[in-house]
């Protein structure tokens, strides 16, 4: 079905591979469209409460977008929601999303990442946005994102100065959550989606929506969602569910309802 990603289920894990490890995982317009359709297949399957994406091999995640393709690329094209579309959709998507970054995370291949919720990554990771050493700007988000995420000191830093920085650095101004070894980074993105599976459905989605519309909103209006929010899930079953199973020393059985 896919030429240039792998997508496979395990357990309540969807994984989504960049299989072009020959060109360092470089997202191609194909490339790109298969990731966008996997994503898409992966929100709509009832059975996947997570969705991660990691790179083919050990040096890299993804190192960016396919170079040959940008230096055709005219106004009209860049206007169009590229690697930004495919970000939006992963930030979009009511399930958590985990980028597993093993390597090489660059340019159109970090703002892939930066549209997952969760970062998680390898200890030889290197993180950069040299756009503007090629004449142009990020066009995938990072813009926006990254600011977000690392502060605007940071985010600035990265994207002006285009420089690499390393997996510690990138876990100290929290681009990332967790370093593990090589071997170990698949393991635990697993271990992430099963405990994220063992929550009640609604609770991860609901805890998403928040934090996004609470990121654009102000204060108040970010409170008073959390309360109406708030309101909604103590309604449920799985929240009756859950507080007696925690009350009678057991393991919940949550029904999504």
């Amino acid at each position: 079905m896919f030429e240039h990603i792998l997508y496979e289920i395990n357990g309540p894990m969807a994984l989504i591979t960049i299989n072009r490890p020959d060109k360092h995982n470089a997202i191609s317009l194909a490339t790109l469209a298969e990731l966008r359709a996997a994503a898409q297949q992966a929100a709509d399957d009832d059975a996947v409460r997570v969705i991660t994406i990691t790179g083919a091999g050990d040096r890299a995640f993804a190192s960016g977008s396919d170079l040959s393709e940008v230096l055709h690329r005219d106004f009209r094209k860049a206007l169009e929601p590229i690697v930004q579309g495919l970000a939006d959709q992963l930030e979009r998507t009511p399930k958590p999303t985990i980028a597993a970054i093993n390597g090489v995370c660059m340019g159109g291949g970090l703002e892939v990442a930066l549209g997952c919720d969760i970062r998680i990554a390898t200890p030889n990771a290197r993180f950069a946005t040299p756009e503007g050493k090629l004449g142009i700007i990020p066009g995938g988000g990072a813009t926006a994102r990254l600011p977000r995420i690392v502060g605007r000191g940071w985010g600035m830093h990265m994207l002006l100065m285009g420089e690499t920085i390393d997996a510690e650095r990138a876990l100290s101004i929290g681009l990332v959550t967790r370093l593990v070894p090589q071997e170990e980074l698949l393991p635990e993105a697993m271990r992430m989606a099963e405990h994220l599976a063992g929550f009640a459905p609604f609770v991860p989605r609901t805890m998403k929506a928040m934090v996004h519309f609470g990121m654009e909103a102000s204060l108040a209006g970010a409170l008073m969602f959390e309360k109406y929010a708030q309101g909604a899930l103590v309604q449920t079953e799985d929240k009756i569910e859950g507080i007696s199973a925690f009350l009678e020393k057991r393991k919940p059985e949550f029904k999504g309802r």
